[in-house]
């Protein structure tokens, strides 16, 4: 087989040679296409964007259209390079002498860039311009773009550079203001199509449109993927090409087949989903493939919901269309995002696990059990509409010194706990000032009327270790202004009394008498604060609502309770200041 008639890949044989060819870069096309025609040519240019979208191609183009000579000889630059003559030839072939094309992920030190340097003062051999084209040019090192910075800001007027890079945050940005920036975006799905039409056509080649729409899904705006995929598609379908062959070529599930089994999730049909995934493993698919394919008809579905006009999308059959919109005005945002969560975990699941299809089978099980449980919303609405499950009676009050365990409507033990907590908590602290001497002992101790006081006195200079102590391991046995007496617990430090005469004495300017007594049974303070948070936990529990749920999800768990008075006192507490109005002095003039 002879050189001219060898077989050159769709990629290469169909690649735009001028800004006519470009697909999707309107934009940059109209930019370059002004510059060119007001003469206003940068000496630096920088093309980013994802591979594929043709940023090595347009720097070719540019440097073409910058040496163009025409096909007479006397031609300037111009956006329309002719392609024949000597200088468009040799630039698209990649032999052109003054347009030097450099890999910098294979030439990332400074004395490949010191090779540049040193050429850019020489002029170019035969053509217009000396053009440097950098691909990749974010894997440079950091010295080789410091060596690179003054030639880049003051080359000669010979010179043009045209940098290319998919990672446009690693370039330097002392490198970015040097250069006239043109960002490529991905292709839409509806010029892509066409284009893969336009090559298929010219190639002779039958092929689906629903198959053209799976090429074009799995680019994901990339021109080259999509060429290049549709030049294997047309090599594996042999004749014509069917959605069926290139679903099977990539590696995909059958898109209804997904769709029905996320219909089978979201009914919570365990055994008809194992079947169905059972199915499509046997004839072929991936299980992680599959397990994409459900997560991305959850996003699909879910931005349907929010903006309805994104169903409209090209890739996406009419059927397909059709069943995603009726999920979408079925199915909450809720159960949604749901999905997508442990859709997520599940693919990480399936990645780290030895056997991937096992793993597939245990996270469909997982979501067909969790697919059909209702929201919390949903299910107090369920119980104030319905006959909520009976409640158990209350737990039986916790009490001291062996008082009699006698039941009481579960709202009476609440309002008593909690006023006992108003009486712990709302006395204000009377040690705003670390010491407070006072002429009259009497009428300075007369602060202190409650041995609460001087737990909050504690608590009020940030005493951590002594307020836990006195917490935990003191039982009161009596107590009056500047005098307490207590029975220490098994695990109290032995100066305990003595420490806490000390500072009390220290932050009320009075002598306090402290003394230790046997016989005291009276509970510490963090038992009879247990035993509150014990009595809350029982009234929560007992409450309807709360057995209902408790029903409903076994495994649920009280974690935090709220009075409505401490939600109130939150509420006061975050509350924005009321502000009296002012005096406006301009107000009566």
């Amino acid at each position: 087989m002879t050189d001219s008639t060898a077989y050159r890949v769709l990629a290469r044989k169909y690649r735009p040679e001028t800004f006519a060819d470009l697909v999707g870069q309107d934009a940059m096309v109209r930019t370059l296409k002004n510059a060119f025609a007001a003469d206003r040519i940068a000496q630096a240019f920088i093309m980013t964007g994802i591979r594929g979208t043709g940023k090595t191609t347009t720097a070719r183009i540019i440097a073409k259209g910058m040496n163009c000579i025409g096909p007479d000889g006397n031609g300037g630059p111009t956006t329309e390079p002719c392609g024949v003559c000597e200088h468009c030839v040799a630039i698209m072939e990649g032999r052109h002498v003054d347009v030097m094309e450099m890999d910098a992920a294979s030439n990332t030190g400074v004395a490949n860039i010191r090779e540049i340097i040193d050429s850019v003062h020489y002029r170019a051999a035969s053509a217009r311009y000396k053009v440097y084209i950098i691909d990749e040019v974010h894997m440079l090192s950091t010295g080789a773009f410091n060596a690179l910075l003054k030639t880049l800001e003051e080359p000669p007027e010979h010179v043009k550079f045209i940098f290319a890079t998919t990672e446009i945050r690693k370039v330097p940005v002392t490198v970015l203001s040097r250069c006239q920036r043109f960002d490529l975006r991905r292709i839409e799905p509806e010029v892509m199509i066409a284009l893969l039409r336009r090559i298929a056509d010219a190639e002779r080649a039958e092929i689906a449109d629903d198959a053209l729409a799976l090429i074009t899904r799995a680019a994901e705006g990339s021109a080259r993927d999509a060429t290049s995929l549709l030049d294997q598609a047309i090599s594996h379908g042999a004749g014509e090409t069917t959605a069926v062959q290139v679903r099977a070529m990539l590696g995909l599930a059958d898109r209804g087949r997904v769709l029905d089994l996320f219909d089978m999730i979201l009914r919570g049909d365990a055994a008809g989903a194992l079947t169905e995934l059972s199915a499509q493993y046997a004839d072929g698919a991936d299980p992680m493939a599959v397990l994409r394919d459900l997560a991305e008809i959850t996003h699909w579905v879910s931005v349907v919901k929010i903006t309805p006009e994104a169903a409209e999308d090209p890739t996406v059959s009419p059927e397909e269309r059709n069943r995603g919109t009726a999920m979408a005005e079925a199915l909450p945002m809720r159960v949604l995002t749901r999905l997508w969560q442990m859709l997520l975990k599940a693919l990480d699941e399936v990645a780290g696990a030895p056997n991937a299809m096992m793993a597939a089978e245990m996270a469909i099980i997982r979501l067909t059990h969790v697919a059909d449980l209702p929201s919390p919303e949903e299910l107090v609405r369920r119980l104030q509409n319905g006959a909520p499950p009976a409640a158990p009676g209350p737990a039986p009050a916790p009490g001291g010194g062996g008082g009699a365990g006698a039941s009481a409507p579960s709202s009476q033990g609440a309002a008593a706990v909690r006023q006992a907590t108003a009486r712990m908590a709302g006395n204000p602290g009377p040690a705003s000032q670390n010491t407070a001497l006072a002429q009259d002992p009497d009428a300075a101790l007369s602060r202190f009327p409650t041995f609460e006081h001087v737990v909050e006195l504690i608590r009020a200079n940030r005493d951590v270790k002594l307020l836990v102590e006195v917490e935990t391991t003191l039982r009161l046995a009596a107590y009056q202004p500047g005098r307490i007496e207590f029975t220490p617990t098994d695990s109290a430090p032995r100066d305990l009394a003595q420490r806490l005469g000390a500072r009390l004495q220290l932050w009320t300017g009075n002598r306090w008498a402290v003394s230790i007594v046997n016989g005291a049974t009276a509970r510490t303070i963090a038992e009879v604060r247990d035993a509150r948070e014990d009595a809350l936990r029982a009234d929560a529990q007992a409450h309807p609502l709360m057995q209902a749920v408790l029903a409903t999800f076994p495994k649920a768990r009280i974690t935090a309770i709220r009075t409505p008075e401490q939600v109130a006192a939150q509420a006061e507490t975050e509350a924005l200041p009321e502000v009296e109005d002012e005096w406006d002095p301009f107000e009566d003039s």
